[in-house]
């Protein structure tokens, strides 16, 4: 990721409007900003959500709150906690995330 043309700025999360989005159980609501090509997302995952599909766009993935669990398409299985992250690069290796108490997650992609 190359970061250009971006002037020093402040994001007030809680000003942003969410949007829902159903998984295949539960939802998640987006705080989406971008600048330029780079979307960041202030996402939260209600208890219960099963994402929908297999996303195969890369990411850089902090968990603030709850618990995160993520699934690979080849079988490996990872559990995020608040202060751990992941990355994973466009096209490289389908995940799938899933959370039974909720989350709230930082997203860069």
């Amino acid at each position: 990721m190359k970061i250009s043309d971006l002037p020093f700025g402040i994001s007030d999360w809680s000003a942003l409007e969410p949007t829902q989005h159903a998984g295949e159980t539960g939802c998640a609501y987006w705080r989406t900003q971008r600048f330029g090509d780079i979307r960041v997302r202030m996402v939260e995952y209600t208890p219960g959500y099963r994402a929908d599909h297999w996303c195969v766009k890369g990411h850089i993935l902090l968990c603030l709150e709850g618990v995160l669990h993520t699934t690979l398409a080849d079988g490996r299985s990872f559990t995020l906690t608040p202060g751990l992250s992941y990355q994973v690069a466009d096209d490289a290796e389908p995940h799938l995330s899933h959370t039974e108490t909720g989350a709230k997650l930082f997203i860069v992609d």
